[in-house]
């Protein structure tokens, strides 16, 4: 395989903020200096986690030949307006609005007919699992990296009583203050209070149902058929082995493979350091892009 320069182009996609404004939600295109790409990874990030943490495994990825959109969620990162108590937004609007928009914006960009694929960490992958439950999703596979249920009663342990307060508490947190000031806290990044109460009925319940859901996603998910690729990575707490397998168990009709990664490097396992773990983390991604396209690596003949 030959390795290959990268370029790094930022994507604005607009949208109607509701309250007669104008949002935008920013992304990060990393794709090879040149020749054809055989897959687009449209990445979704964690809770508080902008969009350039990722940028050492979108510049691994397009090393090896792949484009990475790497977007920010609504009101975090460089995507507008920030959250606060004018917010209203929750997993309804990013699953039937947000991930939409971007997954048309991502097509637009490369030529028709390249796959894509949805890469979601933690609440991205709990967000991308409702996209891909819905009638008009336009993807071609979907990987989970630390993404789990956050459902209390899938963690091992007394752990399940920390997840259960801990979601509880944020979401009345939300109710009190009208947002989420996870800045403050440490945890998540400031968010729309409607996003932490639906996560938090998540943790509480295990069930994925939004506020204003437009369906019913908890019958639509035995519908979903698209390759999976999940991954769970050592020393997180915060997405086990047993909260990852709880979240594909949804997918019953999808050929998931499952991976445990453990990076060699102590520090950059967790939630989230595994972002930093490029070398590490792209070939598990890389060997099943090529598994589920059928394609040699970019750059053989």
């Amino acid at each position: 395989m030959t390795e290959r320069r990268t370029t790094t182009d930022e994507l604005v996609v607009p949208y109607p903020d509701g309250s007669g404004g104008q949002g935008r939600i920013v992304a990060q295109v990393t794709r090879p200096e040149t020749g054809p790409v055989p897959a687009v990874v449209l990445l979704w990030p964690a809770l508080g986690v902008s969009a350039s943490y990722y940028a050492p495994l979108a510049e691994e990825l397009a090393r090896q030949g792949y484009a990475t959109v790497a977007t920010d969620l609504r009101g975090q990162g460089r995507s507008r307006p920030r959250c606060g108590r004018g917010t209203r937004h929750g997993y309804q609007d990013f699953a039937a609005q947000d991930w939409p928009r971007l997954v048309r914006a991502a097509r637009e960009l490369f030529a028709p007919g390249t796959p894509v694929h949805l890469l979601g960490h933690s609440i991205g992958g709990q967000v991308s699992l409702l996209y891909v439950a819905r009638p008009e999703a336009d993807v071609d596979g979907l990987m989970l990296v630390a993404s789990g249920t956050v459902h209390h009663r899938r963690f091992p342990g007394l752990r399940r009583v920390g997840v259960l307060l801990g979601t509880q508490l944020a979401a009345f947190l939300s109710v009190v203050l009208g947002y989420y000031p996870g800045h403050r806290l440490g945890f998540g990044g400031r968010q729309s209070g409607a996003v932490m109460r639906d996560w938090a009925r998540i943790g509480r319940t295990g069930r994925f149902e939004p506020a204003g859901a437009d369906m019913d996603y908890e019958a639509a998910f035995a519908k979903v058929r698209l390759p999976v690729l999940a991954v769970s990575v050592a020393a997180d707490t915060l997405a086990p082995p047993t909260a990852v397998d709880a979240l594909c168990d949804r997918l019953a009709d999808c050929a998931v493979e499952r991976v445990h990664h453990t990076p060699a490097d102590p520090s950059l396992r967790g939630h989230t350091r595994w972002a930093r773990d490029a070398t590490g983390m792209a070939p598990h991604l890389t060997t099943w892009l090529r598994q589920v396209s059928g394609h040699l690596d970019p750059g053989q003949p």
